[in-house]
């Protein structure tokens, strides 16, 4: 018997073939965007809105990030299958599902405790049994599992944050917002090079701005 495909199915296909026109090739990412469920990480008022290509609300005065920009920064970020990621800013966790269909390991850290909590959930929902996560400021790194192949940033830093930039292997990469401000925030992809960094101007982006330290209500 022959499966209709369901609504969900539907605009799952669409969303992938909207992110193949705009340029996103690499196979690998394809899949794993199509093999992670992103309605399971949208909050129910904007279930119907799960596989448009836009940012929407989560708690905590987050967002989920639109689908191209993690389908884009994930392809830049290059990751291979026996590759160590740090990701700062959980978030609902969809862009860590993501990568951790591609990766040996996800560390990634939230500052909000609610969010993270509900992330994990949503991960062992999935079986995704390769992400380490923890509360923490995530503008401080993981230093005890340092270097780290890959670091993702799904914040917006003033500058570059040396205590993220230290934790990089030799010839590791790292994707990351920087701006002052929303207006003028660009994402970059930084190399580790034997004698310091090198800095490659993406396209403009708005996310959420890198703080540090701990919120109160967290």
């Amino acid at each position: 018997m022959i499966k209709t495909p369901s609504k969900i199915d539907e605009r799952k296909i669409e969303l992938l073939m909207a992110l193949r026109r705009q340029g996103i090739t690499d196979a690998r990412v394809l899949s794993a965007i199509e093999r992670v469920p992103r309605d399971l990480f949208v909050a129910d008022p904007f279930k119907d809105q799960a596989y448009d290509d836009n940012a929407l609300p989560i708690e905590c005065g987050q967002t989920i990030s639109q689908p191209y920009v993690v389908a884009y920064m994930t392809e830049k970020l290059e990751v291979g299958p026996r590759m160590k990621v740090l990701e700062v800013g959980t978030g609902s966790g969809y862009q860590t599902a993501v990568l951790a269909q591609l990766c040996r390991r996800v560390y990634t850290i939230e500052r909000y405790r609610t969010l993270l909590g509900e992330a994990e959930e949503r991960f062992n929902a999935l079986d995704l049994h390769n992400i380490t996560s923890k509360s923490g400021d995530g503008s401080k790194g993981w230093p005890e599992q340092e270097p780290f192949d890959r670091i993702i940033v799904t914040a917006a830093a003033e500058e570059l944050p040396e205590s993220l930039s230290s934790q990089l292997k030799i010839d590791g990469w790292m994707i990351i917002p920087i701006g002052r401000s929303t207006r003028d925030q660009k994402l970059y992809r930084i190399r580790r090079t034997e004698t310091g960094f090198e800095a490659e101007e993406l396209l403009p982006v708005r996310f959420v701005p890198l703080v540090e330290g701990m919120p109160k209500d967290a």
